[in-house]
């Protein structure tokens, strides 16, 4: 995710998708945890990727793609287990790359902060771990999208009086719990911003620091929406069933944003994932990939290499 910035440039566009439209189907009520991960969608070469990849790339590993990732959480990424092997929808999303370029998989554990380092050094070939593009990162780094950056309003599984949020007007009379500092409070306090304007009844703002403390809000009915991002919750809701997605928004908002496989720059290798991205989208791969972990509703209809990012502060 990214941290709210002052928006100058471009003209702002909402991303806003219903819940009604996003089954609970779609969601992975039974993630496999198993180090072998034999479900794991698997991809063939793709010869156009392939030929992509520039001839003065060198992989860190021969016969490797070499990927770096945060096992954080999931869906997006944690530990099996045994405790060592990394498993989630960014692995997954590094083994049909790999497959794509004719590779094995090498998995990289690295904290979120070490990764810029890291990769610019020549630890790893790319870097996956939910990094947002924006524009100053691309001033070091290539990217190749592969998800949006999506937020998600959740409330309390049987709240009947809350349908949809899609826009300011809809927050209006409620309590909502956001993190403190984070983009989607500087969304919300624009939408709050946006109702005063209007007349509209206030908004309550709740900040917790624990996450139990927070969904216990939301159960026990003493806050009535939850704004954040919407992988974690989307993941959380389908194992609890004591929470439903009531809305979704851009996590750029009101520009939008995307996630991307990372790589140094001008190295010769994001053209050629974008190529085995888009191939895998195509072929239903893709697709694949995000239900196995509950991520349908951040799936991107085009991977794009270097496409605008959030600007600059």
């Amino acid at each position: 995710m990214h941290k709210w910035s002052k928006w100058t440039k471009r003209l702002a566009q909402v991303t806003v998708v219903s819940a009604v439209l996003l089954p609970t189907a779609l969601y992975a009520l039974s993630p496999d945890l198993s180090p072998e991960q034999k479900d794991r969608p698997r991809a063939e070469k793709v010869p156009e990727a392939i030929a992509a990849i520039s001839k003065d790339f060198k992989f860190i590993k021969d016969g490797y793609l070499t990927v770096a990732t945060n096992p954080g959480s999931l869906p997006l990424g944690d530990y099996a287990t045994d405790t060592k092997t990394v498993v989630g929808n960014e692995p997954d999303i590094a083994q049909v790359l790999a497959d794509s370029l004719g590779l094995k998989l090498e998995l990289v554990p690295v904290a979120w902060a070490d990764w810029p380092l890291g990769l610019t050094s020549g630890k790893f070939d790319a870097v996956i771990s939910n990094v947002t593009v924006t524009e100053a990162r691309k001033e070091k780094f290539d990217f190749s999208t592969y998800r949006q950056d999506v937020l998600g309003f959740y409330v309390k599984a049987d709240n009947d009086k809350i349908k949809s949020i899609t826009e300011p007007k809809d927050v209006a009379g409620l309590r909502v719990i956001v993190g403190s500092g984070t983009n989607q409070e500087q969304i919300l306090l624009n939408w709050i911003n946006k109702n005063k304007e209007a007349g509209l009844p206030a908004t309550e703002i709740q900040y917790y620091d624990e996450e139990a403390i927070r969904r216990l809000a939301i159960e026990s009915d003493r806050a009535d929406t939850y704004l954040g991002p919407n992988a974690f919750e989307a993941f959380y809701t389908a194992q609890a069933h004591k929470t439903k997605l009531v809305g979704l928004l851009n996590g750029g908002w009101p520009l939008s944003a995307e996630i991307a496989v990372t790589t140094r720059k001008d190295s010769g290798l994001a053209d050629a994932l974008t190529i085995a991205l888009n191939t895998q989208i195509k072929n239903g791969t893709y697709a694949k990939v995000l239900d196995r972990w509950g991520l349908a509703s951040e799936a991107i209809a085009t991977s794009r290499t270097n496409p605008p990012g959030l600007p600059k502060t």
